[in-house]
């Protein structure tokens, strides 16, 4: 029996048969369609969607470490608000996120959202169970009493995607009938070992078009094959979710030698789904996806969304008591929260978003998009590079360079340069730097979970984990990780990562000879 909590209220989901009345899946064709969502067969909106959220996050060390995946922070919101927000624009009325362990941090960032927003979300955090057996067949299961006896909608909790591209799902849906359907993605350059891969063809309904297609195989992690897309969301009638809670827990579509682990991957449930002979309609992205599964994903999926949030501004905003000082020369358009000003001789070229009270001042130079959180400092000649974000209560002074993302209460407070990525609670001591470029020209491999990959992007990032401290003079060479709650110290050169909870300092050898004036002729 799979066991949830939901904010507080015990709920048993066991594994009823298909003969179960909640399991059949009804069409309610007296229900009218609104015009800001979509509508399944027999004229019913979709108003449920689940957000699987209980994975580890292990791939992602070290910033899943403190929080869930789905609280990893992009453009200074957590990744489930994100998708939350999309939802609610969508129209959708329940959001069920199945979330694993911290998920209380996702029951906070939704309160705390609707303290400061005054929106409350139609969120719904549920707690599946943590033990065996694992996977998200099973957390999908685990939420089924939340769906009702409607179609849903299912995403990711670590994905980022675009309304227009979940709108499309929606439609094919239910242009399709309305059983089964999934959003995907073109691998393109990427590795296809490196995902749960599809193989498509056109949809054999002779009412389809071109740009319907139709899943015809699922492979887990393939050497080659034409498994060219991987998966992004999915469309789901009730029917579907018997085949979740009869998951084997091991992924068994894979080919000879590679060694699936033991856990209850949905893709397996589509894939005895369509064994059964049910079908599994597919529509490829067109817009934004981002899957964030390893640390360089990160900064891939902030890049884009800064971009995309601050392009969408069209002239200054300025909120109560924000100002602009007349000597400082902004080429684009800002943002300003309550209190927040950019003061005299600051650079901005291109657009920035500033959260509250926060003050840029001092030749700051900002340099291409921003987002920038409340409560923070920017001044005294430093340098942001474009598509930066700097999150909330942080410190960026005298000379320091930011390329990348620094999370809340962070300090860059003396001259020092960085490229990457820093976690929550992080000091660097003055002068720390990053060797961005190697003198082979080339990009560093990165070992994760045992497993050595080389990234298309971000490879010679530094990425430093929440709670982290660096004494003054520290290098850190391209690549380099640092767990949570560990200390690079003064002078030393870095360039292995560095575990979890541990401090790592240079022991110097020193030769000690007598001195004085007799070394002059006295």
């Amino acid at each position: 029996m799979q066991a949830c909590r939901s904010e507080g209220l015990s709920v048993k989901s066991g594994l009823r048969d298909s003969r179960g009345a909640r399991r059949i899946y009804k069409r309610n064709r007296g229900r009218q369609c609104l015009q800001d969502n979509r509508c399944e067969p027999g004229g019913m909106k979709m108003r449920t969607a689940v957000i699987l959220a209980a994975g580890d996050g292990s791939k992602l060390w070290p910033y899943a470490e403190i929080r869930p995946k789905a609280m990893v922070p992009i453009a200074n919101k957590p990744i489930a608000v994100h998708q939350t927000e999309l939802l609610h624009e969508l129209g959708f009325e329940r959001i069920i996120i199945a979330g694993g362990r911290m998920s209380e941090q996702l029951k906070n960032a939704f309160e705390r959202h609707a303290a400061t927003t005054g929106i409350r979300l139609p969120v719904t955090v549920v707690r599946t169970q943590a033990s065996e057996p694992r996977g998200t067949a099973y957390s999908l299961y685990a939420v089924a009493e939340h769906t009702g006896d409607e179609s849903f909608l299912v995403l990711y909790g670590d994905t980022l995607l675009e309304k227009s591209d979940v709108l499309r799902l929606m439609d094919r849906f239910a242009a399709g009938g309305g059983s089964a359907a999934a959003l995907v993605s073109p691998l393109g350059e990427q590795n296809s070992r490196d995902w749960l891969c599809s193989k498509l063809s056109a949809a054999a309904d002779p009412a389809s078009t071109a740009a319907d297609l139709e899943v015809t195989g699922i492979m887990g992690h393939p050497r080659d094959g034409g498994y060219t897309h991987r998966f992004c969301a999915f469309a789901f009638a009730q029917p579907f979710l018997r085949y979740c809670a009869s998951n084997s827990g091991l992924f068994t579509s894979v080919q000879v030698g590679m060694m699936p682990p033991s856990e209850g991957h949905l893709e397996m449930s589509l894939a005895d789904w369509m064994a059964d002979g049910h079908p599994l309609l597919a529509v490829e992205v067109q817009g934004g996806f981002f899957d964030i599964d390893k640390p360089w994903h990160i900064l891939q999926a902030n890049d884009w969304m800064v971009r995309r949030l601050c392009r969408s501004l069209t002239g200054h905003e300025l909120s109560e008591g924000a100002s602009i000082d007349d000597t400082a020369a902004v080429n684009g358009f800002v943002r300003l929260g309550p209190n927040s000003r950019i003061g005299k001789n600051v650079i901005v070229n291109g657009n920035i978003i500033v959260g509250r009270d926060t003050v840029i001042e001092n030749g700051a130079i900002l340099q291409g998009d921003h987002v920038i959180g409340d409560e923070t400092y920017i001044g005294n000649y430093c340098y942001l590079s474009a598509g930066s974000t700097v999150g909330n209560r942080c410190v960026i002074n005298h000379c320091a360079e930011l390329d990348g993302i620094i999370m809340d209460t962070v300090y860059l407070y003396h001259y020092m340069e960085f490229y990457g990525i820093i976690g929550t609670g992080t000091d660097l001591g003055a002068a720390t730097v990053c060797g961005t470029l190697r003198f082979d020209d080339g990009d560093t491999s990165h070992r994760i979970r045992g497993r050595r990959e080389t990234p298309r992007e971000h490879a010679n990032a530094v990425y430093l984990g929440d709670y982290v401290r660096t004494g003054v003079n520290a290098i850190l060479m391209p690549g380099v990780k640092v767990g949570i709650n560990s200390i690079v110290g003064p002078g030393v050169l870095l360039q292995e990562d560095v575990p979890n909870r541990t401090i790592i300092s240079l022991k110097q050898e020193h030769d000690v000879k007598a001195w004085g004036p007799e070394r002059y002729g006295w």
